[in-house]
């Protein structure tokens, strides 16, 4: 007992996080091939898939979810997007808050290593408060679009697509029940509003949200705070720029319309590649630089401890700092008064260096198994990596051994490539160092 207890104890938190996620995959993909969840048979690939894509918050899809799946399915789909969002181990942390159980210490750590914490000190009361936020926030979104969304649906439909698409947006998921997903909502401004709203929230990440709220000054942020919203806004400024002028007359995308629906809808499809996946065009009709620079903001990301995917904006954020640095010949760093250590640094280079070479493999494996021209695969690996759920139309053209190969992509773009070099690497600290010796780059 006292060696099982010890083993329990050993297991590293990265890995009790990564088994939950497929846990949860493994019990959505069963879930999933019951004969009443769906109104038509589909294969266990088709199912793996789904509930990968759900529980990693993607929202590709080989098949029309609103069409395929009934209300068992649906509501299957949804269990898994809002438990990949906020995470398996803040709601089994709930249930035992529920019944008055202590939470232990290495539930602590789990909850720590999942949050992204630099400590265990006050963890649970941020999942209290994760929680209250995320299901508050819905409940009011759910509201509001419900009562929209009436004069068009009817009561008991307009609250079903509300519940379904308020869920996935705050989540990242982008799954949709309509099925040309969001494109005939397309100039609505207050759907605009409300979905990009809750997915910008959700992915801003829920450390962020809290030390707003709690701080009203700026100057009082955290440096994490004050780089993910300062870096949020200028990224999705200049994303809507670039995606306002470069498909301005593309008669595919934006060039039919008024000005009013070019500039929302603009927006719209400037913030929906940082991993949230509802579209308003048809990707697959975009410009070469559009999807180019869509590609880049799919595998930028949201931020640290949300419920989106990608590298993170900070990690994105920290490289630039630090070549900036470097071209200034600085040692660390620097950026609002305060400097950034040497290890976060390597950190976010090791990030970036595994995710580019995790994107080129998949690609690489895909460029193989499937026919598929190479831009919109590349375009659905880096969907896949940033749990986007983004597409350029293939995704029902894949193959079986492609819908595995897009599934592993985005499992590791969900737990994220660092989390799983250290499980698969289990890497230790040396206590010695070898001679340097000069090395020519660049």
């Amino acid at each position: 007992m006292r060696s099982w207890k010890k083993k329990r104890m050993s297991v590293s938190p990265p890995l009790v996080i990564s088994g939950s996620f497929l846990f949860l995959i493994l019990v959505g993909t069963l879930l999933l091939k019951l004969p009443f969840a769906t109104t038509q048979p589909i294969s266990w690939t088709d199912a793996l898939f789904t509930a990968t894509s759900a529980t990693t918050v993607t929202g590709l899809s080989v098949f029309d979810p609103g069409t395929v799946l009934t209300a068992f399915g649906e509501l299957v789909l949804l269990v898994l997007i809002q438990c990949g969002g906020i995470g398996l181990m803040t709601f089994a942390v709930a249930i035992l808050i529920l019944f008055r159980k202590k939470v232990g210490l290495q539930s602590r750590i789990y909850l720590q290593e999942s949050f992204t914490q630099s400590s265990i000190g006050g963890i649970v009361k941020l999942v209290k408060l994760i929680l209250t936020f995320a299901l508050t926030i819905e409940a009011v979104a759910t509201i509001l679009l419900t009562i929209y969304w009436i004069p068009q649906f009817g009561f008991k439909d307009a609250l079903n697509y509300s519940i379904f698409h308020v869920i996935s947006a705050f989540n990242n998921a982008g799954f949709s029940l309509f099925p040309d997903n969001m494109i005939s909502f397309a100039g609505d401004p207050l759907v605009t509003i409300l979905i990009s709203s809750l997915f910008i929230i959700g992915g801003i990440g829920f450390t962020v949200v809290m030390d707003v709220a709690q701080k009203k000054s700026f100057r009082r942020w955290a440096l994490h705070t004050k780089l993910m919203v300062g870096g949020t806004l200028i990224l999705n400024s200049l994303a809507m720029l670039v995606f306002f002028l470069l498909e301005y007359n593309n008669p595919g995308t934006l060039g039919n319309m008024s000005l009013f629906d070019k500039l929302v809808t603009s927006y719209f499809s400037a913030v929906t590649p940082r991993t949230a996946g509802f579209n308003m065009l048809d990707y697959g009709a975009l410009e070469d630089p559009t999807l180019l620079f869509t590609m880049l903001l799919m595998f930028i990301g949201g931020g640290s401890a949300s419920t989106a995917s990608g590298i993170k904006l900070t990690t994105f954020i920290v490289v630039i700092l630090a070549t900036v640095s470097f071209l200034r010949s600085r040692r660390e760093p620097e950026i609002f008064g305060r400097s950034i250590r040497l290890e976060t640094v390597i950190r976010s280079l090791a990030i970036t260096t595994i995710s580019v070479l995790l994107v080129v493999l998949f690609l690489f494996l895909l460029t193989v198994s499937e026919k598929i021209p190479f831009l919109p695969l590349a375009f659905e690996v880096v969907s896949a990596f940033g749990t986007v759920g983004l597409s350029m139309g293939i995704s029902g053209d894949m193959t079986s051994i492609g819908e595995v190969l897009l599934s592993i992509v985005m499992f590791t773009g969900r737990i994220g490539p660092l989390t799983l070099f250290f499980i698969l690497m289990k890497p230790r600290k040396e206590n010695y160092r070898y001679p340097y010796d000069p090395v020519f780059t660049g």
